[in-house]
């Protein structure tokens, strides 16, 4: 199959053939011809597999013969990542069609948004927390929307966006086409859809395990050791680019900083960088003026580069479905990749989750040469595990309208507490601890003209 079975308009398939587009992936395939024909449709995919064109390809189709000037395509997503590289894709794939993009997202002004939505625009890509702000602010009208998109449903709902998505949705028509794209389906997310899906077509493509095209390795070591065991690694292996992901922002700039003072070509990525410089990091990330980009989660499905050769885990993930999204950023595009991830002791329940999924033992390694015995710090402020804090307590929506705690479960029916940078999270068994993110809990108010929560 090729796309130009899928009898697109010319001028969304020029779009196709600019963007280098021949044989579509699993997901095209299957999904394409279903939202073609107008159903709803749940798709169930890990990060990589090309499902951003699964949807943006059918809304072209779709809306290229209709009116123009309003709101006609919505398409929610967790972070602001995320939400430019789709509005990017569309413009990549859509420059023929005269169609119009805008992404809407906080941690950038306002007003330049509300001139583009005054401007007439009919696919609007956000994140949740500023496209409320626009609602609130009656900057945005979404009664024209034909098309509603949910993308990576379960880091919205690991994120604490599902309140604000159903609130999103009641601003909607009730007869649209609705998409829902998942990498996992947690009990909350199969809710979500069973209440704004109509009928839907089910569309699933090897979303539990990682692609077969990477290799794993763990490498055993002290959690004082982790930054002198990375330097060695990245000596002695041969590396096109790097993304390294760390449990939270702090450690992701100061591991970034360390990097960049040993000679490497590096930068940071977390939720501390003005918009501007995030996207400074991507850019240079993507052109090669950086072959090592360290990372928080928020990177995990926000990255849209295909030769990324090394994905190394300094701090072992919350959950295995969190190690798939972290380690899908290599071996994409049939290329291998390798993914290294660094455990202590405590790591090692989650450990064997991940080799369970892997349906294998994964190969510890050891570094010849490396001094795996020098004694820790008498005080290492920098990477010591603090105690969690305490419970942060919030309001919670419930439908009586009574207000709950901080007993906000997470996707994998964890418990929030808080982080080691002290910003609401996931409180983990055995020492695992949540990447620190700008979370909010069920009911809090959208922040006004702020970033959407980012890590």
């Amino acid at each position: 199959m090729e796309f130009h079975t899928f009898n697109f308009h010319p001028r969304v398939l020029a779009g196709v053939k600019s963007a280098g587009y021949v044989t579509p992936t699993p997901i095209q395939a299957e999904a394409i011809p279903q939202v073609l024909q107008g159903r709803d449709l749940m798709g169930l995919a890990q990060t990589g597999t090309g499902k951003t064109a699964a949807f943006v390809l059918p809304i072209l189709e779709r809306l290229i013969a209709g009116p123009r000037g309003h709101v006609r395509a919505l398409v929610v997503a967790p972070t602001r990542e995320l939400a430019e590289q789709i509005h990017v894709e569309i413009g990549r794939l859509g420059r023929q069609t005269n169609l119009r993009s805008a992404a809407i997202y906080g941690g950038v002004s306002i007003q330049p948004q509300i001139q583009k939505l005054r401007s007439g625009t009919e696919i609007i890509v956000a994140c949740p927390g500023r496209l409320l702000d626009h609602i609130n602010q009656r900057t945005i009208d979404l009664s024209g929307a034909e098309v509603l998109v949910l993308d990576e449903a379960d880091r919205m709902f690991d994120m604490g966006f599902l309140p604000d998505v159903r609130r999103i949705i009641r601003h909607l028509p009730a007869k649209r086409q609705t998409l829902l794209f998942s990498a996992t389906m947690p009990d909350d997310i199969r809710r979500l859809a069973h209440e704004v899906l109509q009928a839907p077509v089910t569309v699933q493509v090897s979303h539990s395990a990682p692609a077969s095209t990477v290799a794993h390795a763990l490498y055993p070591v002290g959690q004082h050791l982790k930054t002198a065991l990375l330097m060695e690694l990245l000596r002695h292996t041969d590396t096109e680019s790097v993304l390294i992901f760390t449990r939270t922002k702090h450690r992701a700039k100061r591991v970034g900083q360390q990097l960049e003072k040993a000679g490497h070509r590096a930068a940071s990525l977390q939720g501390n960088l003005s918009q501007n410089r995030r996207q400074e990091a991507l850019d240079g990330f993507r052109r090669g003026s950086y072959q090592i980009l360290v990372a928080t989660d928020i990177a995990a499905r926000g990255i849209d580069v295909s030769s990324i050769s090394h994905v190394i885990n300094y701090d072992m993930p919350d959950t295995s479905d969190a190690y798939t999204h972290r380690i899908g950023r290599t071996g994409r595009a049939a290329k291998t990749g390798d993914a290294f991830t660094f455990v202590t002791p405590e790591d090692e329940p989650l450990v064997r989750s991940i080799e369970r999924v892997l349906g294998q033992k994964v190969e510890r390694r050891i570094l010849s040469g490396f001094d795996y015995k020098k004694a820790a710090p008498a005080r290492d402020a920098e990477f010591a595990r603090p105690p969690l804090g305490p419970q942060r307590h919030r309001q919670q929506s419930t439908p009586a309208g009574r207000s709950g705690s901080a007993g906000v479960k997470s996707a994998t029916g964890q418990k929030r507490g808080r982080t080691e940078d002290g910003k609401a999270g996931t409180r983990k068994p055995r020492g695992l601890y949540q990447m620190a993110s700008h979370e909010r809990a069920s009911g809090f108010t959208a922040r006004r003209n702020t970033a959407d929560r980012s890590a």
